[in-house]
């Protein structure tokens, strides 16, 4: 089993590393999508905001879909729809091609990050330690791989298509073969068996959104956090605090790099210290980057605060799936519980998406963009209110607490 379990891991790692590429493929590259197709400015922002709405559904629609079908089947047949769409928008020449694209690519990336983040918590408990930072860490290094893809296409005026061919080229089958591998914990998943029929009907059927609030609010706030970051911070570099337009570019890439070193270290840190004690200091350190970056009389400083922001944020997102896996089992034992919780939570994500660029820019233009980095450095702060709802109990990690399969999602192997 331990090999069963090492595989699985290594095949969802490299499917969370492929879905990073694949989404800053996309986002970095949205001046030129804009540009293929004549998108108006006007127009743009609706096109923007159906990816994140379609998602949602798409992880609504997932919820249902792990009643019936397995989560690694799930996500064995999203990853390479979200592939395929994200060429057909590279390769399109219409406007209704680009809406039917990014409308699939919206929903498939929706059962995509649900089906990614369940299997997960189930092999996080599986394994019995933290390991669900190190996931996103593999995401973080593909949105890293993806943004430096995107430039080098948009610096050598590359097709978008010649962008994106060779990346799904190479992506789509290895994603295929690696779904041979996928192991969905406790609900009796063995690698490659194909199965249709998830055990338990009806998962998580106990999980009412009551108990999940206080974790929805923490992702929600965390991806407000995210969003400002990717959405303003070169705008603010250089408006706010009068930075070079190449110098401007640089705090999204070293946000983007401490995110990966924090995530790449974080399992770390859950297993010593627990999962409370990392929420609290990510959500602390991320608070203070945003103070940082409010108060900076110059563009050095300001970088320094983005810095922050990415070690602090970093650790929340992973935590609050691994949070909603444990709640699910301790509230309904049956196999899969905890899969309809992360689909419900995942919605979350693309709120705050949604919600986080819009709400900096308007309280930027009608106060000022230094006051509007409070607003999330405010509720990022709130994250330490919920902290302990990001509690094992009675397991904890470090300091001899861990035991065989048992994790920080669950109180013990039957949990799921």
């Amino acid at each position: 089993m331990t090999d069963v379990l090492r595989h699985g891991r290594a095949s969802l790692a490299f499917g969370f590393f492929a879905q990073g590429v694949a989404f800053a493929l996309l986002v970095t590259r949205i001046p030129a999508i804009q540009d293929r197709y004549g998108v108006s400015d006007a127009l743009l922002p609706v096109f923007l905001a159906a990816v994140p709405i379609l998602a949602g559904v798409g992880s609504v629609v997932s919820e249902r879909l792990v009643r019936r079908v397995r989560p690694s089947r799930l996500l064995r047949w999203s990853q390479p729809v979200v592939l395929l769409a994200l060429l057909g928008v590279g390769a399109g020449d219409r406007v209704a091609v680009l809406a039917v694209a990014l409308a699939v690519f919206g929903l498939a990336v929706g059962a995509l990050d649900a089906s990614m983040n369940m299997l997960g918590v189930s092999l996080q408990r599986a394994y019995g330690r933290s390991i669900m930072l190190g996931f996103h860490a593999a995401y973080s290094l593909g949105g890293i791989l993806g943004a430096s893809l995107a430039w080098a296409g948009a610096h050598w005026d590359l097709a978008l298509w010649v962008s994106y061919l060779p990346v799904v080229v190479l992506l789509l089958p290895a994603a295929l073969v690696g779904s041979r591998w996928y192991v969905d914990g406790e609900r009796g998943g063995v690698p490659g068996d194909g199965s249709t029929e998830a055990s338990g009907g009806g998962a998580g059927a106990g999980v009412g959104f009551k108990v999940l609030l206080p974790l929805c609010l923490v992702m929600t706030f965390a991806y407000i956090g995210d969003s400002t970051v990717s959405n303003w911070s070169a705008k603010y570099l250089q408006d706010v605090l009068g930075s070079s337009e190449q110098l401007a570019t640089v705090p999204y890439n070293v946000y983007m790099v401490t995110t990966l070193v924090g995530r790449a270290v974080g399992d770390f840190g859950v297993r010593r210290f627990g999962a409370v004690a990392v929420v609290r200091g990510g959500a602390v350190v991320a608070a203070g980057g945003f103070a940082v970056v409010a108060s900076a009389p110059g563009a050095w400083v300001g970088m320094l605060g983005f810095t922050l922001l990415g070690l602090g944020l970093c650790v929340l997102v992973p935590q609050t799936f691994a949070a909603a896996g444990r709640l699910a089992a301790e509230r309904d034992g049956r196999p899969g519980a905890s899969d309809a919780a992360v689909a419900r939570l995942n919605v979350f994500n693309y709120v705050g998406f949604l919600i986080g660029s819009p709400l900096v820019g308007a309280l930027g233009d009608a106060w000022s963009y230094r006051g509007a980095m409070l607003v999330p450095m405010v509720l990022v702060l709130v994250t330490v209110v919920y902290a302990r709802s990001f509690e094992a109990q009675p397991d904890r990690y470090g300091g001899g607490h861990e035991r065989p399969r048992t994790a920080d999602v669950g109180r013990g192997s039957n949990g799921l």
